[in-house]
């Protein structure tokens, strides 16, 4: 399921699909099928499987290899290139997460009815980098600079729940002292449950920790090496929830995040995992905020 179409309500804007150049679609969809299978694959094998002559396979394996884009073995198959390295380190020399967070905002034409934030991890705190201001007023103000301890936040526990157990001991040994309301984890172990959790199903839950009435869930994203770089939440008030407890809400910060992780050349863990490639977690059974 899309953003759009679970979630929330938005107003969206479809622009016309811009006409593509076929040699170049060709040549991009035989990279991206090396680059999956990360295996040699050979002139017929690649011909087969993008229905292509074996002529055309041929032009535009000669041509990449040429260009450093491809390697060429000895039996003839063929592999990803070193050249490919120079555009994929460029991409993230020029990548900002904040920058691509309001970028996917703006190039899809969506206005979100809730609050959405950004946040990275910044010590123990979850500091806001961008906010997707909601239609519906949340009665919280959420400005770009603002802290918040992130075991508290719906953000910061989507970026902590990704850290190893020992390190968010070590961070938070005798500093969970700070309350905004009544509710959040009292202590280090409660903390660790609830982070957990977290891990096991993909997303967090702010149940009213940072402002009463309030609730949030988080979901983290990654970056093209895999590595958490930051956080983000979809924020409301518990009494909009909903008959299903707010699970609209909950896919609209995983989907936030896959969108943001693959603008940022991420790969977004599967459906029901918590965590891409080799750090996949089984997931657990969902928890609703009451």
């Amino acid at each position: 399921m899309t953003f759009a179409a679970h979630a929330l309500p938005f107003v969206r804007e479809r622009p016309a699909a811009p006409p593509l150049v076929p040699a170049v679609a060709r040549a991009l969809t035989l990279l991206e099928r090396l680059a999956r299978g990360r295996e040699p694959m050979t002139l017929a094998r690649l011909s087969s499987e993008l229905e292509l002559p074996k002529s055309s396979v041929h032009g535009l394996c000669t041509t990449l290899v040429s260009f450093g884009y491809l390697r060429r073995q000895a039996d003839g198959s063929f592999l990803i290139g070193p050249r490919v390295m120079g555009l994929a380190e460029a991409f993230v020399a020029g990548t900002d997460v904040a920058q691509e967070f309001n970028a996917l905002w703006g190039s899809d034409g969506l206005v979100p009815e809730e609050t959405v934030v950004l946040s990275v991890l910044s010590g123990n705190e979850a500091l806001y980098v961008a906010v997707r201001n909601g239609a519906r007023p949340l009665g919280l103000a959420f400005n770009v600079g603002m802290r918040l301890p992130a075991y508290l936040s719906g953000s910061g526990k989507a970026m902590l729940a990704q850290l190893p157990a020992d390190e968010v001991r070590r961070r938070f040994a005798g500093q969970l002292s700070t309350r905004l309301t009544t509710k959040g984890p009292r202590d280090l172990d409660a903390l660790q449950r609830e982070l957990a959790l977290t891990r096991r199903r993909g997303w967090s839950v702010d149940d009213e920790a940072v402002r009463e009435g309030v609730a949030s869930f988080g979901a983290p994203v990654f970056d093209a090496a895999g590595k958490t770089v930051a956080g983000v939440a979809v924020c409301i008030h518990k009494a909009q929830l909903g008959g299903d407890r707010g699970a609209r809400h909950r896919e609209a910060a995983l989907d936030v995040a896959r969108r943001l992780t693959l603008r940022l050349g991420g790969e977004p863990p599967p459906a029901g995992e918590a965590r891409p490639r080799s750090r996949r977690l089984a997931g657990a059974r969902p928890e609703v905020v009451r």
